[in-house]
């Protein structure tokens, strides 16, 4: 369909078509859709007869027996239940106390009744050096050698001193020294045969 040129102008080009046509916009067209659905209810559609099930499917169904109803719990299994446990939470609260308590009953505890046997005179105390450790308070050689060899380890032994005296800053060297290198076998600030053996690897 062409469209006219306008009055006093002539058209040269080609003819224009137009490009979108706009229709009237249907109100109606779900009702019209639920009719067309209520047609085919009626008539629409023929019903037709299921065929038999396959040979043996209804032996291999089963009927599933039903899960019978669970008894309400009477009152004196509810009480004995609430006993038991109540006892059970007595008996670890117990337990637990007892556990905690039981270095201070070991301090708190009476002393032994005195043996018949003559006891035996007790040995003088050991030098460090055959005990295997020195500690703060020790003095002697091997105090010196210890100082000595941790004044070859930088930044450990601080102080410096070789008087042969175990002091707090000779303590605080060895503990620092078990620190920075990992020993763990001997008390923090006690000269033992792991710091020992740390201590000779690496000062010759």
């Amino acid at each position: 369909m062409t469209t006219p040129p306008g009055p006093g102008r002539p058209h040269d080009g080609p003819p224009l078509e137009p490009v979108h046509v706009l229709r009237p916009r249907r109100t109606d067209a779900l009702a019209e859709l639920f009719r067309e659905f209520e047609r085919e209810e009626r008539g629409g559609y023929e019903s037709v007869p299921l065929s038999r099930p396959p040979h043996g499917s209804e032996e291999r169904t089963q009927e599933i027996p039903p899960v019978p109803a669970a008894r309400p719990a009477s009152g004196i299994r509810r009480t004995t239940l609430a006993l038991a446990v109540a006892a059970a939470a007595v008996a670890g609260f117990g337990g637990a106390l007892l556990l905690a308590g039981g270095g201070a009953d070991d301090r708190a505890a009476p002393a032994p009744r005195p043996s018949t046997t003559v006891p035996a005179t007790p040995s003088p105390p050991a030098a460090p050096a055959e005990q295997g450790f020195l500690r703060e308070g020790d003095s002697g050689p091997e105090v010196t050698e210890l100082q000595e060899r941790l004044l070859r380890v930088p930044d450990v032994y601080r102080s410096g001193a070789t008087d042969g005296r175990y002091d707090a800053g000779l303590s605080a060297a060895v503990a620092r020294f078990q620190l920075w290198y990992g020993v763990r076998g001997d008390e923090t600030g006690v000269y033992g045969d792991d710091t020992r053996l740390a201590l000779e690897a690496r000062t010759g």
